[in-house]
């Protein structure tokens, strides 16, 4: 604001609250000066919704104190902060191969919107459009933790999951989700193959392809509490 934009703020301060009105031109005029030190680079109005004098009113609405000028002026430096923290810096029309160019576009376009000489630019949005043929099969694959082609291929290598999730499929119980009271495989663990020898000790861990038939039982026993429980 120039001298006689920051004198016409004074005026409409001065008429809202006639604390601020000077009646001696000394005095006056040392206020004026010391109004428009601090407010030299505040604009009066801009084209996005700035007002000094919105910001003067406010103040003197909500404040007993009489209003002073680095009010003004801590208002608008929150109002830059503002309108840069919801600004995204669009892409330079300036050739990437000239750096100096390109800062300078960028640098120009946020002084803009930091002026309130321009709207902040927001992220583009996520717009609606047709599907694509196959997307739907595509996002369920991707969805998946493992995709159902490279499922199929490791079947082999992996014959107890392969039988779980074949089980779960058929609508059967899950074997592996309760734990195996022969071998004490945990949960989520293929059953070992457990041979006791003379002694009475547990000899052989190996992993089997099948479960024992008392999982199977405490499988089905589960699914039906659940079932029962629903």
């Amino acid at each position: 604001m120039d001298h006689r934009e920051v004198a016409a703020v004074l005026t409409y301060a001065g008429r809202l609250d006639p604390r601020l009105i000077r009646t001696d031109p000394g005095e006056a005029d040392n206020q004026l000066d010391t109004w428009h030190e601090l407010l030299n680079d505040v604009p009066m109005t801009t084209g996005q919704g700035w007002d000094a004098r919105g910001i003067v009113r406010k103040r003197i609405v909500m404040s007993p104190y009489p209003i002073l000028p680095a009010d003004v002026a801590r208002d608008w430096q929150a109002y830059r902060r503002d309108r840069l923290v919801r600004h995204t810096d669009p892409t330079p029309a300036a050739d990437p191969d000239n750096p100096q160019a390109w800062r300078t576009e960028l640098l120009a376009a946020r002084d803009a919107v930091a002026a309130g000489q321009a709207a902040p630019a927001a992220h583009r949005g996520i717009t609606a459009g047709r599907h694509r043929p196959g997307l739907k099969d595509q996002l369920a694959a991707v969805g998946s933790y493992i995709p159902p082609a490279a499922r199929a291929a490791l079947a082999p290598y992996r014959p107890a999951r392969a039988a779980r999730e074949a089980a779960i499929a058929a609508g059967g119980p899950d074997v592996l989700g309760v734990p195996c009271d022969w071998c004490h495989a945990d949960k989520g663990e293929p059953c070992r193959r457990r041979r006791i020898s003379l002694d009475g000790t547990a000899r052989g861990n190996a992993p089997r392809a099948t479960v024992h038939p008392g999982r199977i039982d405490s499988a089905l026993a589960a699914q039906a509490q659940q079932a029962s429980a629903a």
